[in-house]
């Protein structure tokens, strides 16, 4: 109570000093629990990706448009359809990336959650075009995400002159306000089309972030378990070599710890239906659960390391030999960049990258 006197007491004198410094002294009891309110921000800001990634916010989406044409809203529908048909093709041109939406405050609590780290080893000049190769997928591609989607974790203060672009399922970007949300983030179509455009006639600075393993890898994504599939991913390469962009190795460190998943044997029937449906959708089918409501990640700390780039030629039609060239370089480098910085991040001396 005296202390809540003095608070008044700095009100009535007109002292701002004597205000804070009587607030602060006050029970905590008093205040709301800021930690609580904070971890909950932290999981609904990755609970709304998670729904995306799932292509359910575009599907939602979808359906409330379709909704839209039945109700007196429909003018709002038509005109927004006219809009998506006249702007059907700015994905494959580069999108529209928005620095407000990649800065919102919502992707901080988003990094800390897990929370989700960036370290730069080498600087990366911007006069030249940048492959980056980003192993592992895990299940939700949570770390290329914040990484390279937003500036939670500082990416254009790290990389001065160079501009990130997410490539993901081209799908997401025929599903309504979806498609508008990822262009936001700088997220691009894994399409040659899109790729072609941003190495070739959007100027340089610009740093394609490739998923390498994609859907195939998510399959075997275990915690503590480090393996990619690389061996005969050599289309990344051949792309860099067309456009003389230079390669960079990434790897995030706890990727596959953000969920537990259900591994079906090869050759069971499960497992056939996944890759059933992984080329029927793009994307594989996992059976995961997480810390809570089973959707829910693990709170594991996400590590991605960018590594040293790997100087590349321009030669508009590769030979296959040069393509298995540098796609021995680049497995090689990225080998490197696992061992150097494994022991750092809670694996042992002994742990090794499995490359298949």
């Amino acid at each position: 109570m005296k202390t809540i006197l003095a608070a008044y007491s700095g009100v009535l004198k007109g002292t701002g000093s004597s205000i804070l410094s009587s607030l602060q002294d006050l029970p905590s009891a008093l205040w709301p629990c800021s930690s609580r309110m904070e971890k909950h921000l932290q999981v609904i800001s990755v609970l709304q990706w998670v729904v995306s990634f799932l292509a359910m916010g575009g599907i939602a989406c979808t359906l409330l448009l379709i909704y839209m044409f039945c109700t007196d809203c429909w003018l709002i529908a038509a005109l927004y359809t006219a809009w998506l048909i006249v702007d059907w093709n700015t994905p494959k041109r580069g999108g529209r990336r928005s620095s407000w939406v990649r800065n919102w405050t919502v992707w901080t609590y988003f990094r800390d959650y897990f929370p989700i780290r960036l370290i730069k080893t080498h600087d990366l000049l911007p006069n030249r075009n940048y492959v980056f190769g980003y192993h592992p997928h895990g299940i939700f591609c949570f770390g290329a995400f914040c990484n390279f989607g937003t500036e939670a974790t500082g990416f254009s203060k790290k990389f001065p002159g160079i501009k990130p672009s997410l490539a993901t399922l081209a799908g997401n970007f025929r599903l309504p306000v979806l498609r508008d949300y990822l262009m936001s983030g700088g997220i691009c179509p894994v399409n040659r089309h899109s790729i072609d455009y941003l190495l070739s006639c959007n100027g340089t600075g610009n740093a394609v972030v490739i998923v390498v393993g994609g859907a195939a890898e998510s399959l075997h994504c275990v915690p503590g378990v480090n393996s990619v599939t690389l061996k005969n991913r050599k289309g990344f390469v051949k792309l860099a070599l067309q456009k003389g962009s230079d390669l960079v190795p990434v790897y995030s460190f706890g990727e596959n710890d953000a969920y537990k998943q259900v591994i079906f044997e090869e050759g069971t029937c499960w497992r056939a239906l996944q890759k059933r449906l992984q080329k029927i959708l793009g994307f594989a089918p996992c059976l995961f659960y997480g810390s809570a409501w089973g959707i829910v990640p693990f709170c594991n700390p996400i590590t991605t390391i960018v590594g040293e780039p790997i100087t590349v030629p321009k030669i508009e039609d590769p030979t296959e030999e040069m393509v298995d060239l540098y796609h021995g370089m680049y497995v090689r480098s990225l080998r490197c960049l696992f061992d150097k910085y494994k022991t750092r991040f809670g694996l042992k001396e002994s742990d090794i990258l499995h490359i298949q």
